[in-house]
């Protein structure tokens, strides 16, 4: 049987859900999978490559959601928001295992782990900025991947916390911090991006596994 690097995934999550992320070992994950270990070598060359690809997977689920047409649709701050809780909604049934994934990659002393995290959340928020059709550039342009990647990281760590019903407290922070943001950037001389001023009413707590786009002002 071939071995696919979905089914590697699959396989290491499900181990870390039985134990813990930092006990998944790459034989195990072989012997999950009834195969040697050159199977897997063969598509990852570590397990922190299979981290990755794990996140790759919301960055898929975020693009997918991009692509409706109710999303493209949207204004511009609720198609950041509504595409931001694609990929929250892609991690939420592993999200025990997902924070354990992140608090490893910031665990201190492991600059190897730590400056590859730092480029895959800046990765997220490149893609995120296409998702979005946001075509900034220069000065602008990295002040808006600055101010994105700051509300992105803050999001995940009040979502890997949030127990309040459909990420309630997440959301309003995100909110905010999106309409705080497009407040402050209609101050920028020469951005042209700011959605126009308007009150945007907080979404409504959603079940888990789905994502819900934002009513729209």
């Amino acid at each position: 049987m071939k071995i696919t690097p979905d089914a590697i995934v699959d396989a290491a999550v499900q181990l870390a859900e039985r134990q813990s992320w930092e006990s998944v070992r790459l034989h195990a994950v072989a012997q999950e999978l009834g195969t040697e270990l050159n199977a897997i070598r063969a598509h990852f060359r570590e397990k922190e490559e299979i981290a990755d690809a794990w996140f790759d997977r919301a960055d898929a689920a975020m693009l997918a959601c991009a692509a409706e047409e109710a999303v493209r649709e949207l204004p511009a701050l609720e198609r950041i928001e509504t595409l931001i809780w694609a990929w929250f909604d892609r991690l939420e049934p592993h999200r025990r295992v997902t924070r354990e994934i992140i608090l490893g990659k910031l665990e201190p002393g492991h600059l190897h782990v730590q400056i590859p995290a730092i480029l895959r959340i800046s990765r997220t928020v490149q893609w995120l900025r296409e998702a979005a059709g946001r075509d900034a550039r220069g000065l602008h342009r990295g002040l808006e991947e600055t101010v994105l990647s700051s509300l992105f990281v803050a999001a995940i760590i009040s979502w890997l916390r949030d127990d309040s019903p459909g990420f309630r407290r997440t959301r309003t922070r995100l909110h905010r911090g999106l309409r705080t943001a497009r407040f402050l950037a209609g101050w920028v001389p020469g951005y042209h991006h700011a959605p126009p001023a308007g009150r945007i009413r907080l979404p409504a707590p959603a079940s888990a596994g789905h994502h819900q786009h934002s009513p729209q002002a």
